[in-house]
């Protein structure tokens, strides 16, 4: 069964295990496919990326409330009243 691989660059398990920091290292910044028996198992990823990508999934999560909430009553309260 075919699989997409949503990366540039692959590496085997093996590759990994031999050299994880490397295997990091060669996607410069990018994510890493790493493949057993040639299928994408999971995807390597630099600690900043995945940071990125965690902010920008809380900011969409929040969006969505924010859109579900538009049309909801204004309800006026002081810092005095909280």
């Amino acid at each position: 069964m075919p699989n997409a691989v949503l990366s540039r660059i692959a590496a085997s398990i093996t590759e990994l295990k031999r050299d994880p920091m490397g295997t990091v290292a060669a996607g410069e910044g990018a994510p890493v496919a790493i493949l057993n028996r040639n299928a994408p198992a999971f995807y390597c990823v630099p600690a900043e990326v995945f940071e990125a990508m965690m902010d920008r999934l809380e900011d969409a999560e929040l969006n969505a409330i924010a859109d579900a909430r538009k049309d909801e009553a204004v309800i006026r309260v002081t810092l005095d009243d909280l």
